[in-house]
């Protein structure tokens, strides 16, 4: 049986060449939402999301039958169609929670904004993925061990739920009419990934968009209101390690700076941009402001050289991350975080490649 590693590596080329479709489409439309700069790094992070996940799968997996094999008040049958339908369903509501809580508690937020961080929207950004997704999002499964749906419904419903996500990250399609007020769309999944005010924190839902009209989260995307992307406090870095872990960074230094006990657990589990009123006298960060993220976007200028030796790095990498994710099922742990060791720094110079030292006078390439 295939690995769920396997299966991303098997659905890899499909990714890759809907995104050259895309390009291609907005290039003839004279609309190109690509940058190379920003497709590197979201494609990059989530290559690094897919190798962590080598370890990180095996504890949301491995907690998940734990609580099946102990828990579960009913035993549901893989062979029946229906329970492969509900817990499809089950799953997508659960994700609506997973993913609303990701928005709305800070320390959930520190793993779900890598995928918020690019202020591009294309494809590429679907590929935009955390690594440490997995250290608490787990809780949100248990439910459906609980009501005894078997591990592999689990892990390949989620897996389904996770691809048909990909296709809604574009700006090349328009709205669907009555699709896009029951499904997640591009047109809403646009609103998501939004600045704006009237856009904040809405249309959670991964594939049933009704969860967000049943409990108020839905707004749909307006003509007289263009989509501003990214997040209220700007990456600004090719780094797709601190990508990782620059929220994480900026919740433990006012953890550790708030005078109050309380505080110093607030800061945790309080929405995200909440600030002890002491930490935010001492260390004031400059008030959101949405033209500023409109009009300066994160794009420092390379040279060509630069640009071609970047993507050079990263087809190499690419081809060895895929090759270890189709093998690393066969590997011993040792071997497996030697080779994520190596991948990871390989990204790392790619962003290191990607951010120069000086400005330069050539444009940046475009994609």
């Amino acid at each position: 049986m295939l690995q769920g590693a396997q299966v991303i590596v098997l659905a890899t080329p499909v990714f890759l060449g809907l995104i050259a479709i895309e390009f291609i489409v907005g290039w003839r439309r004279g609309r190109n939402t690509y940058r190379v700069n920003d497709a590197l790094n979201s494609i990059g992070l989530g290559i690094l999301s897919q190798l962590t996940g080598v370890f990180g799968q095996l504890v949301m997996l491995g907690i998940y039958t734990l609580a099946w094999q102990h828990l579960a008040l009913f035993e549901l049958s893989a062979s029946s169609w229906w329970v492969w339908l509900s817990a499809l369903v089950l799953y997508d509501f659960l994700y609506y929670w997973n993913h609303r809580m990701g928005h709305t508690v800070a320390v959930l937020w520190a793993a779900h904004v890598v995928h918020h961080q690019s202020e591009d929207y294309n494809l590429s950004t679907a590929l935009r993925q955390p690594s440490s997704y997995f250290l608490l999002s787990w809780i949100f499964y248990l439910p459906m061990a609980v009501l005894g749906y078997p591990p592999l419904v689990y892990a390949v419903v989620g897996l389904v739920d996770l691809l048909y996500q990909y296709w809604v990250h574009t700006q090349q399609i328009n709205r669907m009419g009555w699709f896009d007020r029951w499904f997640c769309a591009p047109s809403n999944h646009r609103v998501h990934h939004a600045v704006n005010d009237r856009y904040l924190d809405r249309n959670y839902g991964g594939i049933l968009l009704v969860w967000d009209r049943l409990f108020g989260s839905w707004e749909p995307e307006h003509d007289d209101e263009p989509v501003v992307y990214g997040t209220r406090s700007p990456l600004r870095s090719w780094n797709p390690l601190w990508a990782n872990l620059e929220v994480y960074a900026a919740l433990a230094h006012d953890s550790w700076h708030a005078r109050s006990w309380a505080d110093k657990l607030r800061v945790w589990l309080k929405p995200p941009g909440w600030r002890p009123a002491d930490v935010a006298e001492r260390f004031p960060k400059p008030a959101f402001d949405i033209e500023r993220v409109r009009n300066d976007r994160y794009d420092p200028p390379l040279s060509l050289a630069q640009q071609w030796v970047a993507i050079a790095l990263f087809v190499v990498l690419l081809a060895g991350a895929l090759g270890f994710l189709w093998v690393a099922h066969t590997l011993a742990w040792t071997a497996q975080l030697g080779c994520i060791a190596a991948l990871a720094v390989g990204l790392w110079l790619v962003g290191v490649v990607s951010t120069p030292r000086a400005r330069e006078s050539a444009a940046p390439l475009r994609a």
